[in-house]
């Protein structure tokens, strides 16, 4: 039988020319709309079988492929996944060639009337683009990829906290979240990296530690040479767990960023900071004595110079040569020795000058 129910919902079976055999739902418990879509489905497969035409494949098939493909290559994976829980509601069902410009305008108009922010739409756009150019590109599923069409975002933020700030901070913090906050801006690691830190990548004779290349965002190993605040704060948290660096009541932590997190910056009367400025605050640091910024790249594990180029602004120090040449105190050129301002030093009442 061609058409089936499974429960309420209505469920198309049949075989291809070619022998394959065919079942998925028709998605309604409208019987004619099912077999409608089973005429439909069926008079596809023919024309890929007889006419050779590309076949049709829908949203839902190029995302399995796409997360399969992903397991294990993409640090913000699980990021994407929320993404993909959304756009499920609005995109399940619908053929990859259906999914055109108006479609994603739609999708950005509705998100954004959940209130959240551009940055947010566009990580989600970035997620549809990145699926949809794949389809085209690699898995020739598609003719060709709309077009997406990103919205506004401001320039990322720098948010750092001087040294005082920093000290007032810790303060605040329960000790298992002071530890941690001392360990990143000793270190500059990421949250995640600090939180599911173990033994195994901690060499406690050699001051070094190293985060694997699965663990790190860029998927490239990162070597973390250890200060002596760093240190210092791994030989207290010794013996305290078999595996992992950092506890709380003995069990391993789990998450940074939460509710006694945010109560410790109330408190310390520190507004508008994430756990993650904390690496921003290290990186600022670094740069304000004197670090190159190449040196800090590695440091941070920056696979894109252009993130580490944030940091510029922090330290003037290569400009100071150039800024020096347009001192007007200094004695250097021939030609200021000559000027009117050099003759009406020397006494001369007759010039005026600007």
């Amino acid at each position: 039988m061609s058409l089936f129910k499974r429960g309420k919902t209505w469920w198309v079976r049949f075989s291809t020319p070619d022998g394959r055999q065919v079942r998925k739902s028709a998605k309604t418990a409208n019987k004619q709309l099912a077999q409608e879509f089973h005429d439909q489905l069926k008079a596809s497969y023919w024309r890929v079988s007889q006419l050779a035409e590309r076949p049709r494949r829908m949203w839902e098939q190029a995302v399995e492929r796409w997360l399969t493909e992903k397991q294990g290559e993409k640090a913000s994976l699980q990021d994407d996944i929320g993404h993909l829980r959304w756009l499920h509601q609005h995109l399940f069902g619908r053929y990859l060639d259906e999914i055109n410009r108006d479609v994603l305008d739609s999708l950005t108009q509705v998100r954004m009337e959940g209130g959240v922010t551009n940055a947010t739409v566009n990580r989600m756009l970035e997620v549809v683009r990145a699926i949809l150019r794949r389809a085209e590109r690699e898995w020739e599923w598609l003719e060709r990829a709309p077009h997406v069409r990103m919205l506004p975002e401001p320039k990322r933020r720098v948010r750092w906290l001087t040294s005082k700030e920093a000290d007032r901070l810790i303060q605040e913090l329960p000790e298992h979240l002071a530890e941690m906050a001392r360990f990143t801006l000793a270190t500059g690691l990421r949250e995640a990296n600090v939180v599911k830190l173990e033994w195994s990548q901690v060499d406690l004779e050699r001051d070094f530690a190293w985060i694997h290349p699965d663990q790190a965002k860029a998927r490239k190993a990162i070597p973390v040479p250890l200060n002596a605040d760093a240190m210092s704060v791994l030989r207290r948290q010794k013996g305290r767990h078999p595996t992992r660096a950092f506890t709380f009541k003995g069990k391993p932590v789990t998450k940074a960023n939460n509710h006694a997190w945010r109560k410790a910056l109330a408190r310390a009367g520190i507004k508008d900071f994430r756990w993650h400025d904390l690496r921003h605050t290290w990186a600022s640091w670094h740069v304000q004595q004197g670090t190159p910024l190449h040196v800090l790249q590695e440091l941070g594990g920056w696979s894109d110079y252009e993130m580490v180029r944030r940091y510029a602004h922090l330290s003037a120090e290569h400009l100071a040569h150039y800024a020096h040449k347009l001192s007007r105190g200094q004695e250097t050129s021939t030609n200021l020795a000559q000027s009117p301002i050099r003759q009406e030093k020397s006494g001369s009442t007759d010039v005026v000058t600007a």
